[in-house]
């Protein structure tokens, strides 16, 4: 039971990651695309949704399906 909670956990915390670094992402390259290199905003959002999208793509392929 305690098990369960845990990757349940680890499954929210995971889709929130991924969500969240894919709209960083979106912003980072869409701002970065439309010629606004020196905005130092924009690159900082598309690190830090790479960082935050790999991550949370990781976090919710390390849980394993439970057999039920």
């Amino acid at each position: 039971e305690g098990k369960t909670t845990i990757m349940n956990s680890k499954k929210i915390i995971g889709l929130i990651l991924t969500i969240g670094g894919a709209g960083a992402l979106t912003y980072g390259i869409l701002t970065l695309f439309s010629g606004q290199f020196g905005n130092g905003a924009a690159w900082a959002a598309g690190i830090l949704g790479l960082i935050f999208f790999s991550s949370g793509i990781g976090l919710m392929k390390s849980v394993k399906p439970s057999a039920e």
